[in-house]
């Protein structure tokens, strides 16, 4: 499949201590890599840095609550002067080591929790705003379509790139399904392959009740640790073109 031909860049969460990033690369345009908030450290970003490069992958950083314990994947109640100064400090120490490898930061996409929550609240959002505002401006911002988040870059003059998921069920308000209940996260391949043969033909998410909800957006998202991720990204890339 010709890269340039498929609707979406294809992102991917790496850097979380799996060995399957080298074998994700060949089918991935960018890359969000974990920097130290749910995992990560100088080596694991180093790494996946490299890999990237050798590629041709865009890197972006992939903040989000210091929560090691559950992977960044539930909600924390922080300050937001507090919160500022976490993300502030996993996207510094990200940017440094872009700079000793000589690669740009290209994007920034919050993690798990993190993600979700600045989705819905104005609050947390601005705090993420703010930060590439006053620090990162030239970084693009990859987030849910139709989200208090894109609203609130749109409106600040934040490049974003809408994020839609190939291995996430949606309900009805583009909201993800939560992880806890089945279906969840999709594993089969082909089951991945219908629910994106909807986003690129129709221009439209096929939600956890069967309903077909209308979307925009610009980047499509495959779980890095997903165990089917790299069958499911070479179906994708085989399937549309």
């Amino acid at each position: 499949m010709n890269k340039n031909h498929f609707p979406f860049d294809i992102n991917c969460d790496l850097g979380e201590g799996l060995a399957n990033d080298g074998m994700l690369m060949p089918f991935i345009d960018s890359c969000n890599i974990a920097c130290g908030g749910h995992t990560g450290d100088e080596r694991s970003i180093i790494e996946a840095i490299r890999s990237a490069k050798k590629y041709g992958v865009k890197v972006g950083a992939h903040p989000s609550y210091p929560d090691r314990e559950n992977f960044g994947r539930k909600y924390m109640a922080l300050d937001p002067k507090l919160l500022s100064t976490i993300i502030l400090k996993q996207l510094q120490f990200f940017e440094r080591i872009c700079q000793a490898e000589e690669i740009e930061m290209n994007h920034i996409k919050p993690h798990g929790a993190l993600y979700n929550h600045a989705a819905k609240d104005e609050v947390t959002s601005f705090v993420i705003i703010n930060l590439l505002a006053e620090n990162f401006p030239d970084a693009c911002l990859y987030c849910p379509p139709n989200s208090v988040t894109a609203t609130i870059a749109n409106e600040s003059g934040i490049k974003i790139k809408r994020e839609v998921f190939a291995d996430r069920s949606y309900n009805d308000d583009l909201t993800l399904v939560d992880r806890s209940k089945p279906k969840a996260l999709l594993t089969d391949p082909q089951e991945v392959i219908e629910h994106v043969g909807w986003m690129v033909h129709e221009k439209k998410i096929k939600t956890i009740t069967g309903s077909l909800v209308p979307i925009e957006a610009e980047t499509l998202c495959v779980h890095g640790d997903n165990p089917s991720a790299l069958e499911i990204l070479k179906g994708i890339r085989t399937n549309f073109g």
